[in-house]
């Protein structure tokens, strides 16, 4: 007897550790804005791909530094005639003889100055390559602002679905001791009509706001980088105390950490030296020139080796004004994006000051929503408690509890809108994203 109870209470324990670990297998995970933030910053395919373009806009900088290095090419040669010294009678200008021989030798070549095209090549495209680098950061900062309102937006969701449930258990509660007192005739069927009424709205909010606390999970799981919605216990953010007074300071701010204005900085820095890089094309252009090899197979005409050297100056004089078209194409194209940079720090000062008016404003109304829910409550109170004693009507008494309920949700929508508007705030001064450490200009 003792062992079988034994064996009974071994069996609850173990029944109750795969109870214990499915339970908190089944329960969601833990996540703050910071951690979605994180996951979002590594997980995100739009990331990926502004990076990736970064790197390769690195490699177009290598590629027009190629100038600056010599050209080293290895030529094998074998060739065979008829007899008699056979020569060329047609075709362009040449050498027209063809000797009998196989030659192996390398030809070497370096520019020796091409006045400024290649550095000015070489720079456009460094400042496009920090560019694009630039584009990256900017693309991690919207990435980030768009979980933010994901987040808020599943904070507000799950808190509407809150009120909604206990909106529908207090309708419940009311319709059922309605119909009590309807039964032993002391309410009216008309009472009882509008309690269900109000019952069945209540379960129509409730079924919207459950779908909203769905798409809501479905979106910031999307953010995150995951395929399938997933369920997380989302973590309340603690609400800003107060937003700065100075636009002029933060517009300050904004202009020196706006990564998408460095962009478009580096962007005309990058159209300027590509404009000198193409007048640079009427100059002339000086390089050197080196042959060696050797002739193991020849005719009599050749010695056993051979090496050249020599310099060449080529000058352009006339190509139907094709390198003037080039050359003002990329003059104008600079002063567009003069002109484009100009337009985004006009548009950057603006989208600065609405930002501080709607953070301000936002807070401003989440304490008032406050005050109103106070009202709203105590309002509800005093009409249940008339209502009760047959002082008043169901339609005072469903008001109030209308007005209680709009209070609530109104009270959670300005929570989440004023921690919404601080990030955007941060958003717009670029403190959304934390310095990298590039050299920002």
């Amino acid at each position: 007897m003792p062992r079988s109870r034994k064996s009974l209470r071994l069996l609850i324990v173990i029944v109750q550790l795969a109870l214990a670990t499915r339970l908190s297998a089944a329960e969601p995970s833990m996540l703050t804005l910071y951690e979605a933030q994180e996951r979002a910053l590594r997980n995100h395919p739009r990331i990926s791909v502004a990076e990736l373009r970064a790197l390769a806009a690195k490699e177009v900088t290598r590629q027009a530094r190629s100038g600056f290095f010599p050209t080293l090419t290895a030529n094998v040669t074998a060739a065979s005639g008829a007899d008699d010294n056979t020569r060329l009678a047609a075709g362009a200008l040449n050498n027209p003889s063809i000797f009998q021989r196989n030659a192996e030798g390398l030809v070497l070549s370096q520019i020796i100055t091409d006045f400024g095209r290649t550095a000015n090549l070489t720079a456009s495209a460094n400042f496009r390559a920090r560019a694009d680098e630039e584009n990256a950061e900017a693309t991690r900062a919207q990435i980030m602002l768009q979980v933010s309102a994901a987040y808020f937006s599943a904070l507000q969701a799950q808190a509407v679905l809150r009120v909604a449930r206990q909106t529908v258990a207090t309708r419940q509660l009311l319709l059922d001791q309605i119909s009590v007192l309807a039964s032993n005739k002391i309410r009216s069927d008309l009472d009882v009509g509008l309690a269900r009424v109000s019952f069945e709205e209540g379960r129509l909010m409730r079924s919207k706001a459950s779908n909203d606390v769905d798409a809501a999970f479905i979106s910031l799981s999307t953010l995150l980088g995951e395929r399938k919605p997933q369920s997380f216990q989302i973590v309340e953010e603690p609400l800003p105390a107060a937003f700065p007074t100075n636009a002029d300071a933060m517009i300050v701010e904004a202009m020196g950490r706006r990564p998408d204005l460095i962009r478009l900085r580096f962007e005309h820095d990058a159209a300027i030296k590509f404009a000198r890089a193409e007048k640079a094309l009427h100059y002339p252009v000086i390089s050197a020139v080196a042959s060696a090899g050797v002739v193991p197979l020849h005719d009599s005409h050749f010695e056993n080796n051979y090496a050249a050297a020599g310099v060449n100056l080529s000058l352009p004089l006339f190509n139907g004004f094709l390198f003037s078209g080039r050359q003002k194409e990329a003059e104008l194209k600079a002063a567009a994006a003069e002109q484009s940079l100009r337009d985004e720090e006009n548009k950057t000062i603006r989208d600065v000051r609405i930002a501080l008016l709607d953070a301000n404003n936002a807070l401003d109304r989440l304490r008032i929503s406050e005050q109103l829910l106070v009202e709203a409550r105590r309002t509800y109170a005093l009409a249940e408690a008339r209502y009760k004693v047959r002082s008043s009507s169901f339609v005072e008494l469903s008001q109030a509890e209308l007005n209680a309920v709009s209070a609530e949700i109104g009270n959670a929508s300005a929570r989440y809108e004023t921690q919404l508007q601080e990030q955007i705030l941060r958003f717009q001064t670029g403190a959304i994203v934390p310095d990298s450490g590039k050299l920002k200009r």
